[in-house]
């Protein structure tokens, strides 16, 4: 066996570097065969992706465009990682989410969840928030070794109360103090979010500072990004939003006057008096809840840089050792589906997945019929197993920051951290969140995004699998429960489905009034090699609305259209598939034998233009796809 010299030589050695602009005139080769003559930066800028908050993601990252210096994990600036050892030890927390008024079936569900995986629970309360009666809290944690599972709160309006509910039942079970571990969920600012309702910040602050006193690893204040999420708001916005909402639970923490913990109730209850919280404990007292979306690298780039932000939060306030933020990930309920809702199964492990090498403390996957109602027990099962497969099988968290020295996460990690600390600046000028939640600041920004957003959707340049893309009309609705309605009276909540799913309602109202869905009829010219594309496509694009399309016989001509039209049941509809060439020999007879026919409209799949005047409309990659249906369902006739 030949043994090479330890030399120090690289085995590249005898390859030249290759450069950036070499690299481009290769990239220029290519566009240019697609017919796109560019050169230099434009080049690049052809292959390059545009995002949400101006940020834009590139071909091609390289050791010139890396970040700032990132640090380790455990230390400041924490972006790669709250804790040197990550999650490494036994991975994320697994909590799962639990919403019903029933205690005797939330209590049975937490205990095969603890059963089966599950390291935390995360408890709805309150009638405000559509969960349990906060009296109904100790049934509901029966049987559960409250040293060994820690306990998330949320109770809107009711956390006061909710949380002394839990702080009596630790002592009631004789917890020790030091092995209690809960988020008490008070968030008065994230509750005037979602409905409207402003809250004090007194009893908060009171609770946090008999849970610094006397529970060490008790939090009391939530800082919860989803209400912002949910109404349609994008990451930088998520995060510059609970910035503002940390920064304005701080100033109460650490100013907190002595009077303000006055009285025989709070001597009782034990609460510390003398004064704020020192900035440390302040800190220590704080979650963030953040969402978890199926674009992985923008979510472990988010959860990154939300560590990042606060942390130079906390060395702006004298404690940057104290700034490792705790963060709560939840899989964003915005992309959940109900058509075809076993796809969220794949949305949500995706989610999961980027959480985790974000470096999220606690991750809560959703089940994947989270938008039908109540879950069943398979979809906890499969919610908690995802996290479990992630962790045991995939030994995700074996790795410490296993994202961190890639070029692109740490680019993207700074460019979203600059754009949010932007947002947060400007939400300070504007006198804090309270106020821009009152004057209407947030939410008109928020509803400008999902404007912006909501066009891609509708012109299916953000693809939905199995609503806007794939979408199967014979699929068998799943039945669920219907859950408690949560709060309301504050920002909307959106969903990315909710305009095929208006369309796709209408449907179904027709189809259960006449057995029948509308019907548009493919008529296909030429050869399948000339038409299959184009007829996917349309087929495709109508079945988002609900519209059956009818592609039979496979190939018609101006001979056949008439007849393949009369029997096809269509609805006054039809639409040209085939080839730009074969558009221009037939188009014309073939759209005059559909109207003969009884056809009103004829589409045709392909660009605007072609074969014009023999055609209606048109169909394309990029048209509003939202628009298209609801005028063929209008003009068919199909009530809204």
């Amino acid at each position: 066996m030949t043994v090479l010299p330890d030399d120090g030589l690289s085995l590249a050695a005898e390859f030249p570097d290759a450069t950036h602009e070499q690299w481009q005139r290769l990239v220029e080769g290519v566009l240019r065969k697609s017919g796109k003559d560019v050169s230099g930066e434009a080049a690049e800028d052809a292959l390059s992706t545009k995002l949400e908050d101006g940020l834009t993601t590139r071909p091609l990252y390289t050791a010139l465009e890396t970040a700032d210096e990132t640090g380790f994990p455990g230390f400041a600036p924490f972006i790669r990682g709250g804790s040197p050892a990550g999650g490494a030890a036994g991975g994320w927390d697994v909590r799962q989410r639990y919403v019903g008024n029933d205690p005797v079936r939330v209590n049975e569900a937490v205990l095969t969840d603890l059963e089966n995986g599950v390291t935390s629970l995360w408890l709805s309360l309150g009638g405000g928030s559509g969960g349990l009666p906060v009296d109904a809290l100790p049934r509901a944690l029966d049987g559960v070794y409250l040293d060994l599972a820690p306990v998330s709160l949320d109770a809107g309006a009711e956390y006061a109360d909710a949380a002394r509910a839990l702080l009596r039942l630790y002592a009631e079970r004789q917890v020790a103090p030091e092995a209690a571990r809960a988020s008490l969920g008070a968030d008065p600012l994230g509750h005037e979010a979602r409905t409207g309702e402003a809250l004090d910040l007194a009893d908060a602050v009171g609770l946090a500072r008999e849970a610094a006193a006397h529970w060490p690893g008790v939090r009391t204040l939530l800082v919860d990004a989803l209400p912002y999420h949910e109404a349609g708001g994008s990451a930088a916005e998520e995060l510059g939003l609970s910035l503002a909402t940390g920064v304005a639970y701080l100033r109460a923490l650490t100013e907190a006057e002595t009077e303000a913990d006055t009285g025989a109730e709070t001597e009782a209850a034990g609460a510390v008096t003398g004064g704020g919280l020192g900035i440390g404990a302040a800190l220590g007292q704080l979650e963030f809840r953040y969402a978890a979306t199926a674009d992985q690298f923008l979510t472990i780039a988010k959860f990154r840089a939300a560590r990042r932000l606060w942390a130079r939060i906390a060395e702006a306030c004298g404690a940057p050792d104290a700034g490792a933020q705790r963060q709560h990930a939840v899989t964003s309920p915005v992309m959940m589906t109900r058509r075809d809702p076993w796809v969220n199964m794949l949305r949500t492990t995706v989610a999961c997945m980027a959480a985790g090498v974000g470096g999220a403390d606690s991750v809560t996957v959703l089940p994947f019929d989270h938008e039908l109602g109540l879950p069943d027990a398979f979809a906890r099962r499969i919610a908690r197993n995802t996290s479990t497969i992630l962790l045991e099988e995939s030994h995700l968290a074996r790795v410490i920051d296993p994202a961190g020295g890639s070029y692109y996460v740490e680019q993207l990690t700074d460019e979203l951290a600059h754009a949010a600390w932007e947002f947060f600046q400007t939400i300070e000028k504007a006198g804090g969140l309270a106020a821009a939640l009152r004057s209407g600041s947030v939410a008109d920004r928020l509803a400008a995004t999902w404007a912006e957003r909501s066009k891609r959707i509708a012109k299916r340049r953000e693809p939905i699998t199995g609503v806007s893309e794939f979408p199967l009309l014979s699929e068998k609705p799943l039945d669920r429960e219907p859950a408690p309605a949560g709060p309301t009276g504050g920002l909307p909540r959106v969903r990315r489905d909710e305009a095929y799913e208006a369309l796709r309602a209408r449907s179904d109202a027709h189809l259960a009034a006449t057995g029948n869905r509308p019907r548009i009829f493919l008529a296909a010219l030429g050869p399948a090699a000339a038409h299959t594309a184009r007829a996917t496509f349309a087929a495709n694009l109508f079945q988002a609305g609900g519209v059956e399309p009818v592609h039979d016989p496979v190939s018609v001509d101006p001979s056949t259209a008439a007849a393949a039209y009369a029997a096809s049941g269509a609805d006054g509809m039809a639409v040209l598939c085939s080839s730009d060439a074969l558009y221009e020999e037939q188009a014309e007879a073939v759209a005059a034998a559909l109207r003969a026919a009884g056809a009103t409209t004829v589409f045709l799949a392909g660009k605007p233009g072609t074969s014009a005047g023999a055609v209606d409309e048109y169909v394309f990659a990029g048209c509003d796809a939202v628009a298209v249906l609801s005028s063929v369902l209008d003009r068919m006739g199909i009530a809204s």
